[in-house]
This record gives C-alpha cells, sequence and structure tokens, in this order.
C-alpha cells in the first residue's frame, strides 16, 4: 500500500492541527494504521495507531488526552488530529500501515509500508 502524509506546518504552541494520511493501491480495510514521528537526533516513535475498524485505538502517554487518531475506510484516509500542542511534538510525523490485526500497543516493526512523513513545528 502507497501512503501520502499532508497537513504538516507550522503552529503555535497551544495550537492544534490535523495531519492526514491517503492510502492507495490495497484494500484499506486489511490495514491497522499507525502514526509515528521523529525529531532530530531522536529515534522514530510511536504516536497512535487504530485498528481497520476505527473501534480499537493506542496512543503513547506524551500524547494521550491531546491527540486522536481516526480513519475514514470510505476515504481510505487516516487522519491524526492534534489539540493542545507543545514544542515537545515538534517532529517529523510519518503515517505507517500494518497488514495485522491490532492486539496490543504496536511498535514501528509491525508496520511494513510507510509514507514520506510530513513535517510538524511548534514554536514557543
Amino acid at each position: 500500500v502507497q501512503l501520502q502524509a499532508s497537513g504538516g506546518g507550522l503552529v503555535q504552541a497551544g495550537g492544534s492541527q490535523t495531519l492526514s494520511c491517503a492510502a492507495s493501491g490495497r484494500t484499506f480495510i486489511n490495514y491497522s494504521m499507525g502514526w509515528f514521528r521523529q525529531a532530530p537526533g531522536k529515534e522514530r516513535e510511536f504516536v497512535a495507531a487504530i485498528d481497520w475498524s476505527g473501534d480499537i485505538t493506542y496512543y503513547a502517554d506524551s500524547v494521550k488526552g491531546r491527540f486522536t487518531i481516526s480513519r475514514d475506510n470510505a476515504k481510505n484516509t487516516v487522519y491524526l488530529q492534534m489539540n493542545s500542542l507543545k514544542p515537545d511534538d515538534t517532529a517529523v510525523y510519518y503515517c505507517a500501515a500494518a497488514e495485522v490485526r491490532l492486539v496490543s500497543q504496536p511498535t514501528k516493526e509491525d508496520f511494513d509500508s510507510w509514507g514520506q512523513g510530513t513535517q510538524v513545528t511548534v514554536s514557543s
């Protein structure tokens, strides 16, 4: 499956931003979807994931209560709504697809397709 992320940009601390990731090439509902991020000099880290139906979600502790992952299977798109943004949220955000059913919080090794990344910069 091919993934195209969009929606990044510059936002002030406390603001909101929504990322989108459009999937193509394969049957979208066969995939669990995730968002990861990577800040300069740091490892790529898990942010959020959602199962094929949208009923099961997982979040990193650092974003729980501020970020919401969702998907629209009719549009083959997954979203990441980010609220109360902090400078520490500054990173390149990647969407990813895993052809597995999620039974626990996933790691990046569970995902085999990745988008190109979109930069999110939060100014203080």
